[in-house]
């Protein structure tokens, strides 16, 4: 399933808005924008804490409910250092101070460097944060946002939004096995049942 097959799609411009006004609901996520903003020109906040909380927002919970860590991405193929990575999470860690969720940063140029031994097969090298974007596991969590200087969001949402607020979980088989697809899944829905879950198979 590629990108390009959900560019055209149609579905509600106000569904940006929304999901902006969502996020400026969370203190927390202001926090971590602010965070993210200080120490890169080009990133995303991404994934999880994003569409959970939106999840949250539509099914009534708590706004921080079932959120277990904060993805920030940034690119940098000139430095593909383990360290640089980690010394950039550390300072992100720091300025959000006592935040509730694990602050994970990844540098999405050297991903392809510790795949495999996490997943247990080899990927290319991504060559953009968006190219990074477009194999995350599900369509709703295919999700980047990232604040400018001038303080305006950018969006970026290659499946579209139509899945993150219709809370579909899809699986995005660019990159990723049913397995991780369906051990995701679960969790999910064991802390979200309104969800509604489409099959792998399907």
């Amino acid at each position: 399933m590629a990108a390009e097959r959900f560019a055209n799609t149609v579905y509600k411009k106000d569904l940006y808005q929304e999901l902006i006004t969502i996020i400026e609901q969370s203190d927390h996520l202001k926090q971590i924008f602010s965070a993210a903003g200080t120490e890169f020109g080009d990133y995303y906040v991404g994934a999880g804490c994003l569409v959970q909380t939106v999840w949250n927002h539509l099914s009534g919970y708590p706004l921080e409910h079932g959120i277990g860590d904060v993805d920030i991405v940034y690119f940098d193929s000139a430095d593909l250092s383990a360290e640089s990575e980690r010394l950039c999470e550390q300072r992100i860690a720091e300025k959000l101070g006592k935040i509730p969720y694990k602050v994970d940063v990844k540098n999405e140029a050297r991903v392809h460097l510790w795949y495999e031994d996490k997943f247990g097969y080899k990927i290319s090298p991504y060559t953009s944060l968006e190219g990074a974007v477009n194999t995350w596991p599900t369509t709703a969590t295919a999700l980047g946002v990232k604040k400018t200087i001038g303080g305006d969001y950018e969006i970026y949402a290659p499946y579209g939004l139509n899945d993150l607020f219709g809370m579909i979980v899809r699986p995005n088989k660019v990159q990723i096995t049913k397995k991780i697809y369906e051990k995701k899944a679960r969790k999910w829905a064991a802390l979200w049942p309104e969800l509604t879950i489409v099959p792998w198979d399907e």
